[in-house]
Parts: C-alpha cells; sequence; structure tokens
C-alpha cells in the first residue's frame, strides 16, 4: 500500500456520524480526539491529509514510512498543515503498512 492509496483509503471515513460520536466521547479537554482522528477524520483533517501529500515529492512518498519526524515537519510547513497532524498521518500510514506486511 502506498502513501495515496492509504490517503483514499481514509477518505470513506471523512465527518462519518460514527466516527463523530466516538469522537466525541474521547475527546480531550480541548476537544480534540487525536487517536480517533485516522479512523474517522474530519474534513478539515482530510484536507490537510491531502495538502500534506500534495507537497511531497515522489521519493518521499515512496518512503513515507522511513521520514523523520523533522522531515515531516518540514513538509508540513511547506504543505502549510498542522505538524502534529503531519506526523500522526505519517506514523498511521508507517503502522498500516506494517500491519499489511504482518499480514503476508
Amino acid at each position: 500500500m502506498g502513501l495515496d492509496e492509504y490517503l483514499t483509503s481514509l477518505e470513506r471515513f471523512v465527518d462519518d456520524a460514527y466516527g463523530r460520536r466516538m469522537r466525541s466521547q474521547f475527546q480531550s479537554i480541548d476537544g480534540r480526539s487525536e487517536l480517533a482522528m485516522l479512523a474517522a477524520p474530519t474534513r478539515e483533517e482530510y484536507d490537510q491529509f491531502c495538502r500534506l501529500t500534495e507537497a511531497m515529492t515522489p521519493d518521499e512518498k515512496q518512503n513515507a514510512a522511513q521520514l523523520t519526524d523533522e522531515q515531516v515537519a518540514d513538509i508540513a510547513k511547506t504543505a502549510g498543515v498542522d505538524p502534529a497532524l503531519a506526523a500522526i498521518f505519517i506514523n498511521g500510514f508507517a503502522i498500516e503498512k506494517l500491519k499489511v506486511k504482518k499480514q503476508k
């Protein structure tokens, strides 16, 4: 699974009613629920994921699971997205890639 495929797999859950309900139950004091972000992203979060991937070079996409925190932060800055959101997205991709690899 490539990064673009991972991004596409998240799109069907954007603003999902069930996901919003689950996120509201697990939100922090500031109203955020980072742990559920990849299971049911908001439209704004998904749009930031899209901008992040658009700002990446083909090499960065190919090796996204190996990017350092600094590299992810630099790409996030270039894309104009929240660096923490970018890190969650890239880490989620790396975890998903490991899951797929283990299933083979």
